[in-house]
């Protein structure tokens, strides 16, 4: 009996030892990969560094390129952030494509699509979620990109406190709404939420450096718009939907009701950015910088509770058998995207993404011309939909 016990002994040993070598050396592969942005034959003219905003990035794994695609006239400018929740994936590729596409004739357009590169560097734990995913170009080159996590690598900072204060740090507020609150108080988590620590804190953690990079890049650069991508399960009711800070109301509503909807048959609800919820960019960036703050969102099936088997699949095809089935349920009410295909795949998301900035940007144009971008070769939505393939937009 000893025997057969010392035998069972050595084998769950030896599953374990391998069991940890072998997820290791995954974690070690993920942390290190780097994804292939293609910056060749592309509108970019100069790439910067984030810390170039906040000197305390400088050498850690949140100083991220940042990318810069200058017309020919001056204009207005604009500033996309993918990659704020790394387990959604369409806010990340809209960014990448939107680097390696857009022409700006007029204008600047800066791009950061891996903001929280922290959190494209792990997965959520328990979830089951896939790394990479897989996209093959027009050429036949297959580009691999990260799936992540909404939060920060803890590897990056740790422990979470038991309870997250959201302050602004030493920022003082340009259009601070009145009754507004500039605190808040939050699940010990969220502190390695990037989209919970604006303006953010020069010499914080890690994610609250991110963030005051941002916020004082954009104040630095006299940033006229931020466009936020983001993805929310079906079921989440703010969903579709551009979220505006007030004194970006009009410009949203403008490209929600007319070049959007009218033009394009995209229907997008345009949300209120709420007062007296802290941290995030629509709010923040525009209570503390003079630029337009807007956020995106768009259905994402790997994200939400109803979904089954989570893999790469899924995260690019959208289909769910489960979602079909809640689709059906009391005549689609459980959710907040319209799931009647049967699918809500990757390239829906990035198009209706891609085709809000390039509505957000010419609108601010409208109403304030001083602001105007003017930007040839954007995607057409009805091919990225049609075609339902973002690698053809890939580099």
């Amino acid at each position: 009996m000893k025997k057969k016990g010392l035998i069972s002994t050595c084998i769950i040993l030896a599953v374990a030892i391998f069991m940890a070598v072998y997820t290791g050396i995954s974690f070690n592969k993920k942390r290190n990969f780097v994804e292939d942005v293609v910056t060749e034959g592309s509108a970019v003219t100069r790439t910067e560094k984030l810390s170039t905003y906040n000197k305390y990035l400088a050498n850690t794994f949140g100083d991220v390129d940042i990318y810069v695609l200058e017309g020919e006239e001056p204009g207005g400018s604009a500033l996309i952030l993918g990659g704020t929740h790394a387990n959604e994936p369409a806010g990340h590729m809209a960014a990448v494509i939107i680097l390696e596409q857009f022409k700006p004739t007029k204008g600047t357009v800066y791009v950061i699509p891996d903001i929280c590169k922290s959190g494209l560097s792990h997965n959520d734990p328990l979830e089951g979620t896939p790394q990479y995913l897989h996209f093959a170009t027009k050429e036949g080159n297959t580009r691999t990109f990260h799936f992540g996590s909404r939060a920060s690598n803890p590897i990056d900072q740790w422990p979470d406190p038991d309870t997250y204060l959201h302050t602004s740090g030493d920022w003082e507020p340009l259009h601070l709404a009145e009754g507004a609150n500039t605190t808040q108080t939050l699940s010990g988590s969220e502190v390695r939420n990037q989209n919970r620590c604006y303006p953010g804190i020069a010499d914080g953690t890690l994610t609250e450096r991110v963030s005051y990079a941002v916020t004082n890049m954009i104040k630095t650069l006299k940033i006229d718009m931020v466009v936020d991508l983001h993805e929310s399960s079906p079921e989440y009711a703010v969903n579709n939907a551009i979220v505006a800070h007030e004194r970006a109301m009009e410009i949203a509503g403008m490209s929600a009701a007319i070049t959007l909807d009218a033009e394009q048959g995209i229907k997008i609800k345009v949300e209120p950015s709420p007062v007296n919820l802290r941290g995030l960019t629509h709010r923040e960036l525009g209570d503390y910088t003079d630029t337009f703050a807007l956020l995106c969102e768009v259905g994402n099936p790997s994200q939400g509770r109803f979904r089954g088997f989570t893999d790469e699949e899924l995260a690019i095809t959208g289909k769910d058998p489960c979602y079909k089935v809640a689709s059906e349920i009391h005549e689609g009410k459980l959710l907040y995207v319209d799931y009647s295909s049967g699918d809500f795949p990757l390239s829906l998301r990035v198009a209706r993404h891609i085709t809000t900035v390039a509505a957000l940007i010419e609108n601010m144009g409208y109403d304030y011309p001083d602001k105007e971008i003017l930007i040839d070769n954007v995607p057409d939505y009805q091919e990225m939909v049609e075609a339902d393939d973002i690698g053809l937009w890939l580099r």
